[in-house]
């Protein structure tokens, strides 16, 4: 039975799962799931995550959440395949300190930032709450900036890079929204690039979000 992916389209947490799976050439059935329709509070989708976010997995039996860990399970279920956490011990443990500040502190002001702007009417934008949360995640960005030290995150592509594109992109998209948020005039020139970089992998297009123009 092929892998199952069950994805919400723009979920950053479920992108770094699709650029994994695309990355190590695997074989999956994707679900797509709407939040509109209401798909994520379904029974038959609680059953595999009670706590109706995207993504998950089903593979052999095996329904997993939480996107970090799901990383973690198709390197270790699929070792034959390009790795997400490659290279030596200290190299993969540089590779998972990057995911996790990734989602401690990158992703945290982000979520602010979706909540107050995304899913607030424009007629209820509380801008110095927006603003200060746009702060936050642009100071982050320019420790991220400093870490770049080549063409990837940690040496090789890995679960880094599949966890901080998404998280900048959504961003970006918030931007298109709110135009004054401006958060792509605030990308540092080594950020930058290496976003090219990752939008130039063969299997990118394949990822982006259907609704994002």
């Amino acid at each position: 039975m092929a892998l199952c992916f069950y994805y919400g389209a723009g979920s950053p947490y479920a992108w770094r799962v699709w650029l994994a799976l695309e990355h190590k050439h695997l074989r999956y059935e994707l679900k797509a799931l709407s939040f509109d329709a209401g798909d994520l509070k379904k029974p038959e989708y609680t059953a595999i995550n009670p706590r109706q976010k995207v993504p998950a997995i089903v593979d052999d039996g095996l329904a997993l959440y939480e996107s970090a860990a799901i990383l973690e399970y198709l390197d270790e279920r699929y070792d034959e395949t390009p790795l997400l956490f490659p290279g030596d011990i200290r190299q993969r443990a540089l590779i998972r300190r990057m995911v996790r500040e990734a989602d401690q502190y990158l992703a945290s002001p982000l979520e602010e930032l979706v909540a107050n702007v995304l899913y607030t009417p424009k007629t209820e934008w509380q801008q110095e709450t927006i603003a200060r949360s746009r702060d936050a995640f642009t100071r982050e960005l320019g420790l991220w900036e400093t870490l770049i030290a080549g063409d990837t995150l940690a040496g090789e592509l890995s679960a880094a890079d599949f966890t901080l594109y998404p998280l900048i992109a959504l961003a970006l998209r918030i931007e298109k929204r709110k135009h004054d948020v401006e958060i792509g005039a605030r990308i540092g020139p080594r950020l930058a690039a290496w976003m090219k970089r990752i939008e130039a992998l063969p299997y990118f297009a394949r990822t982006w979000p259907a609704h994002w123009t």
